[in-house]
């Protein structure tokens, strides 16, 4: 355990900081899961409905740096092509 009281404070931002962290990608998480599941259920326009409202949370996300911008370059991608596909 940390000893001194600079140490002892940088070791509380850094839980606080990791549970906000692990809040967002939560977040992110739950995001794509949503397109996924109204992809596999069929429903193109309700598929293109989530994927424009998970967009602006994918971003977000990437721009504070809890994932790289090319991983969310790739989601958005990756999901955008299952979508197309769809008909």
């Amino acid at each position: 355990m940390a000893n001194s009281v600079q140490a002892r404070k940088r070791a509380r931002q850094a839980v606080k900081r990791r549970d906000h962290n692990v809040s967002l990608r939560s977040k992110l998480r739950t995001a794509i899961k949503s397109i996924k599941k109204t992809i596999e259920s069929g429903d193109k326009l309700a598929a293109q409905s989530a994927f424009n409202t998970s967009i602006g949370t994918i971003d977000s996300i990437a721009d504070k740096g809890i994932i790289h911008k090319n991983k969310a370059a790739r989601y958005k991608s990756r999901l955008s092509a299952a979508i197309k596909v769809m008909s």
